[in-house]
């Protein structure tokens, strides 16, 4: 072949492999990056399956056309700037804020370009997150369970299921945030009950068990606040409040199903489904300054364990019984 064909057959092969090399390129697999403040292990078998089942839902498939890479602060607050900086780092396309208003704030501060899909327990826009519920108006938008805002209520249910209470302990974690604004909101709702409240708080094992034998001693029920460590550690709290024939009130199902007495809150499982389908809605384009944040606070659930309460020897009143959206036997 002479040298003249050469060279035109080698800018042929230049000229079509540019091209597929840009296609490639175009097609690489998108990546999420999930910021958990909990645990793996309570997120993985409870939670990680309705996440998937939303990102399914438009069309993406974890380990065939996405990539999620997950790191977990195991409900240790402090750990999660570092992983958040990690993920923006990675130069993941979208970043998943897992665990409550706390993981969405560092998400926050870590990024201002790298859309965030958050799970936010309180007011989105009182903590900055957005600049209103329709139109969040940067790269952060979501769900908003308003979590710690039902407290009062959980406390006012409590109160119902157990009457002749005039003591009721608050469980706190004080390395929440904003955890003394927590505490001073459910002063405010004890008071307006006339219920005297006592304050114990825990952010370890030890702490907890220590925490609610004071509770015990101290009052007749506990409210266990709402925060993603009592959310990780929901099956020793359930097995100390059983140990203890501590009637509590908690803030989502699952402590319920795992041998809690009553619950009153949102779906955690409905809230993550709908986290996958808003992450797979910015994959697609979507802008998340225009994707308004989808509220559950129209939808609070009572769920109580009858078989808990017979247990500890309470007797459920039948206006709260026929009020309950779910009746565990």
């Amino acid at each position: 072949m002479r040298r003249r064909e050469i060279l035109a057959l080698l800018a042929g092969v230049v000229a079509w492999s540019a091209p597929a090399e840009a296609w490639a390129q175009s097609k690489k697999t998108p990546v999420i990056g999930f910021l958990g403040a909990s645990s793996s292990g309570t997120a993985a078998s409870l939670l990680l399956p309705a996440f998937r089942r939303g990102l399914e839902e438009l069309g993406f498939v974890e380990g065939q056309n996405i990539v999620v890479e997950y790191v977990w602060a195991d409900a240790v607050y402090d750990r999660l700037p570092a992983l958040a900086a990690e993920l923006v780092r990675r130069r993941v396309d979208v970043i998943v804020a897992a665990g409550g208003s706390i993981a969405a704030l560092v998400a926050k501060a870590a990024t201002s370009s790298i859309p965030i899909i958050a799970l936010a327990g309180d007011d989105p826009v009182r903590l900055g997150l957005a600049a209103s519920i329709n139109r969040p108006g940067g790269n952060v938008t979501g769900v908003v369970q308003l979590v710690v805002a039902s407290e009062g209520k959980r406390l006012e249910l409590l109160r119902e299921l157990v009457p002749d209470a005039k003591v009721v302990a608050f469980l706190a974690n004080p390395g929440r945030p904003n955890s003394q604004r927590q505490i001073q909101e459910m002063q405010a709702a004890a008071q307006a009950l006339g219920l005297e409240l006592l304050v114990v708080q825990a952010d370890d094992d030890d702490d907890l068990a220590q925490a609610l034998s004071v509770a015990r001693a101290g009052g007749a029920a506990v409210v266990v606040g709402a925060d993603p460590y009592f959310f990780a550690r929901h099956e020793r709290i359930v097995a100390l409040a059983e140990r203890h024939a501590l009637p509590a009130m908690y803030f989502f199902r699952e402590f319920v199903v795992a041998g809690g007495l009553v619950s009153y809150g949102s779906s955690l499982t409905d809230a993550y489904r709908q986290v996958g389908v808003y992450t797979g809605q910015i994959l697609k384009g979507a802008d998340p300054a225009q994707l308004p944040m989808w509220q559950q606070s129209e939808k609070l659930e009572l769920v109580i364990n009858a078989r808990t309460a017979k247990a500890i020897g309470l007797t459920i009143p039948p206006t709260l019984l026929a009020r309950a959206d779910e009746v565990v036997e």
